[in-house]
């Protein structure tokens, strides 16, 4: 086949790609409810600018910069559930041609002939297209979807200054600039920033560097740096609770899901499909001239962001969360699809095998996690709890952070249940007298028992018919079950609602009638 006769296919191997990966970030997207992540980013984004920025930084460790563009994301397009996720899917979508973009790029700085460089763009996109991690993070109402557009171009900038190593071109700026949104997307950005900034002085420092080209390189650096001081003063005020307060700890086990999940998928055929290709590139990057440098770079971007964070985990505190490492997928993507465009002719055969052989893993993987739906059902708690519900009872949340996720579900299915969390709305920043924080929030807090027992003997609280206490985690936040025990003195339990982290137990007056056959809880 002549190389006009490939490259139709080629392009439409890539439409066909992406018109699938739509598929997969879209379907039942509006239809899944926000979990307490996307319950937390929803909630600040309901609130102003002034909330955002002054508000927001004494409780939660990420910049209020993703917030903030939530905010204005949601002024012309509302915030119903759709709206809400649908920033998210315009960027994981938008990523499919970023990860094309960066891989032309790639492919100039290598100095790829016409057909090598479609051969690449297109398996590149085709493994963005199907990678597990992009299309979940594509459905969330969280900032990981917008850094990982973020990083995906910023990776094609990289490449194209390493082109032609001129600080003051356009690209120089748009890099900066990219630079900048990766530190504020994220309290991690610093980690991306830091692969960024090595990836940078391999790809395009030169030795006959101008004192021009010294000044605009020192001088850029030190405006992104000067931009982002304000968030690390948040990150800096913030890490302290986080190192001694969280509950949350390191899990070695969940370092080999995550890699395998961020670079391929979480099973062993197609993570040593992946390492097969990832040998590949290795190898064909070694015969070219900007090889090296390549393989460093793609390397470092795809690698350096998850060693830190593991590395902070084991000696400071537990920041290694899969989701919060997505930025490095698309490099990975791209080294993975080097590895085919490389490939020596006679391992073609091997490289088609364990390409083909990921991409069905991908796909199946991708169809089934879409088929399993949420962890989280609150659409299911709602329901549950509206069967139950007579006038003048209360949902108590406890800790207070679980009555945002259950809020927007009752808002989502048109319903009424008055909601009270324990002890404020989000954020408490005073828990009171020996009070602490089990997640390293400042805005969620486990109270002390009299504090818990105050509440429960509490006219308001006895006034109650039916509480329904909605609990996230009472392992951590509750220990001992002290508020349930603390309401069952003068109540009864009418019913209990398990769902993976949610936990609602009814509790009914004893002084009250019990209710009527048809209000009791199923079996």
């Amino acid at each position: 086949m002549t190389e006009t006769d490939r490259r139709p296919l080629l392009l439409l191997l890539a439409l066909a790609a992406v018109l699938i990966g739509v598929v997969l970030r879209t379907w039942h997207i509006g239809s899944e409810p926000l979990w307490l992540d996307e319950a937390y980013s929803a909630y600040a984004a309901a609130k102003g600018f002034d909330f955002l920025w002054n508000v927001v930084p004494l409780y939660e460790t990420h910049p209020p910069f993703y917030y903030s563009l939530l905010r204005v994301w949601t002024l012309p397009f509302g915030d119903g559930l759709t709206a809400l996720r649908a920033l998210g899917l315009a960027c994981g979508i938008a990523t499919l041609p970023a990860a094309g973009f960066a891989a032309r790029e790639i492919g100039r700085y290598l100095g790829l002939d016409r057909k090598r460089q479609a051969v690449f763009v297109a398996i590149a996109i085709v493994l963005a297209a199907f990678a597990p991690m992009l299309i979940e993070m594509a459905r969330q109402v969280r900032p990981y979807p917008v850094m990982i557009l973020v990083i995906a171009c910023q990776t094609g900038m990289l490449f194209r200054l390493g082109q032609h190593g001129r600080l003051s071109s356009p690209d120089y700026a748009a890099y900066l600039a990219l630079f900048a949104l990766t530190l504020w997307l994220h309290n991690l950005g610093v980690l991306y920033g830091a692969a960024t900034g090595l990836a940078f002085l391999l790809l395009v420092f030169r030795r006959d560097w101008t004192r021009a080209d010294w000044i605009a390189f020192i001088g850029g650096h030190a405006l992104v740096a000067l931009l982002w001081a304000p968030a690390i003063l948040i990150l800096a005020d913030q890490a302290p609770t986080w190192i001694s307060s969280t509950w949350l700890v390191f899990n070695w086990r969940l370092l080999d899901w995550g890699m395998g999940a961020l670079w391929a998928v979480p099973l062993r055929g197609a993570q040593f499909a992946a390492l097969v290709l990832a040998i590949f590139a290795v190898m064909g990057l070694a015969r070219r001239v900007r090889g090296g440098r390549t393989a460093g770079a793609l390397l470092l971007l795809a690698i350096l962001p998850v060693a830190v964070a593991v590395a902070i985990s084991v000696t400071l505190s537990p920041v290694f969360i899969p989701r919060t490492m997505t930025g490095v997928t698309v490099p990975a993507c791209l080294l993975l699809a080097l590895g085919f465009t490389l490939c020596d002719t006679r391992l073609r055969i091997v490289a088609l095998g364990a390409l083909a052989f990921l991409l069905v893993q991908m796909a199946t993987y991708d169809i089934d996690s879409r088929k399993t739906g949420t962890r989280y059902d609150w659409y299911g708690a709602v329901d549950w709890v509206s069967a139950r519900f007579a006038p003048g009872d209360q949902v108590f949340a406890y800790p207070n952070e679980g009555a945002l996720p259950f809020r927007f579900a009752v808002r989502d299915l048109g319903r009424m249940l008055p909601t009270r969390p324990i002890p404020t709305d989000m954020p408490t920043l005073d828990g009171g007298h020996g009070a602490w924080n089990p997640t390293g929030s400042r805005g969620v807090f486990s109270l002390p028992t009299p504090l818990l027992e105050a509440i429960a003997s509490s006219p308001e609280t006895r006034a109650v018919p039916t509480v329904w206490l909605l609990r996230l985690g009472p392992w951590a936040y509750d220990k001992g079950d002290h508020f349930l025990h603390a309401l069952e003195r003068d109540r009864v339990q009418v019913g209990h609602y398990k769902s993976g982290p949610i936990d609602i137990i009814g509790l009914r007056r004893k002084d009250l009638p019990p209710v009527a056959a048809t209000e009791q809880p199923k079996p």
